[in-house]
């Protein structure tokens, strides 16, 4: 796709606010559609599919934040000449094409759609069944945007295609693909992986981990802890485990006190040996796999641990590699943990809850990625565009 101006870009951003705000009864009446034919027992990927006035109004005030930002192409890296006088500058590109495969989440449609457009990406969305009604009226809304402003509808397409075509389009894309974001479990990573022959951004598993260290305060401890798990269960930040010191003050009497405030506020438990012991009326976890999944419910698994380094340890082999928190007033240990702990994002004293675009500033987010190339973390505009070398020479023959 070709080269635009910051200009023409936020215009259609203009006609889309404009437009979306105009057709809200039509996107929440196709909305109702989805959700009165959703027929499956999850909480979480319901919670994700309901599109309410709020939705809507975020959808707006994420193409306004991604307007007025400083467009991410073509900005200078680096700029050098060698002794040779040959003159080198490297300055930021478009990806080219974007395909990202998805699960309800209407909104995705509009915020991946307004991040890949800003950075002069191509677009092509795969989104869930269950959302089909509601992202078909917001693929309008995009297109009629962008012919308001005579560009192509290609800009931004979205693509009804059943799992066996999915599969298909990945192995022998029809069109040039740059990047595949796989933004769902692990079964839809695994087939994206399995199938496509571009490059793969993994929006991983949530599976996050908090550890309550020996010295921890206890007030702040459950405040973190019922936000972290409690706030959204459908968020890949919600938390699912958390790692209690054994050596903390008043150990049983604390496990106690957490397990009454949980049960109230409806959180299934499952507890590992050591926490049975003092809470036996609680479930053992009941495989080794529970350690690695990813809840998406009210549910969270309590588990003790000897020290910073077993839960060290531990997380780093459990997780997802999303977000871990530690609870310490020892600022000294707070730093061990955040360097040692291999997740995307780590927190002292402070919900999971906060990995996320809008909140660490970044503004509208594709996905939050946990690989390491070439971003990690809510990708945003700035992270939706890749590099190109600019080399300046006159008549240079390498000798």
């Amino acid at each position: 796709m070709k080269l635009l101006s910051s200009k023409i870009k936020n215009n259609v951003l203009a006609s889309m606010i404009k437009i979306i705000d105009k057709k809200r009864k039509h996107i929440l009446e196709a909305n109702k559609k989805d959700l009165e034919a959703f027929t499956k027992d999850d909480q979480a990927l319901y919670d994700r599919l309901v599109v309410d006035d709020a939705k809507v109004n975020s959808m707006i005030k994420a193409i306004e934040e991604v307007q007025a930002q400083e467009d991410p192409v073509g900005q200078e890296i680096s700029d050098l000449t060698l002794d040779n006088g040959l003159k080198i500058t490297n300055k930021t590109a478009p990806f080219g094409s974007i395909m990202i495969i998805y699960e309800s989440r209407p909104d995705v449609t509009i915020e991946a759609a307004v991040l890949a457009f800003k950075a002069n990406n191509k677009i092509l969305l795969k989104g869930g069944k269950e959302a089909l009604n509601s992202n078909v009226v917001l693929e309008e809304c995009w297109h009629q945007a962008l012919e308001e402003n005579d560009l192509s509808k290609d800009w931004i397409k979205l693509l009804h295609l059943k799992r066996e075509e999915t599969q298909e389009f990945l192995k022998n894309p029809p069109e040039k693909l740059d990047l595949i974001v796989p933004r769902g479990g692990e079964r839809l990573i695994k087939f994206v992986k399995a199938n496509a022959t571009c490059a793969v951004l993994i929006s991983g598993r949530g599976n996050n981990f908090l550890y309550v260290a020996k010295d921890a305060d206890w007030l702040k401890t459950v405040k973190v802890i019922i936000n972290a798990k409690t706030d959204k269960i459908s968020g890949c930040n919600a938390l699912d485990k958390v790692l209690i010191d054994k050596n903390i003050p008043d150990y049983e009497k604390k496990l106690q006190e957490l397990q009454a405030i949980l049960t109230k506020l409806e959180v299934e438990l499952c507890v590992d040996e050591g926490v049975g012991k003092i809470l036996p009326e609680e479930k053992t976890i009941p495989t080794k796999d529970t350690w690695y999944e990813e809840f998406l419910a009210m549910k969270l698994l309590l588990a003790e641990v000897d020290g910073s380094d077993a839960a060290i340890e531990m997380i780093n082999e459990f997780s997802g590699g999303h977000s871990a928190s530690i609870l310490t007033e020892d600022k000294k240990l707070a730093k061990k943990f955040m360097e040692q702990v291999d997740s995307a994002a780590v927190y002292h004293n402070a919900s999971t809850r906060f990995t996320d675009g809008g909140q660490m500033g970044v503004g509208a987010e594709l996905a939050i990625s946990t690989d390491k190339l070439h971003h990690r973390g809510p990708l945003g505009l700035k992270q939706l565009v890749t590099n190109k070398y600019y080399v300046f020479g006159d008549g240079h023959v390498r000798v």
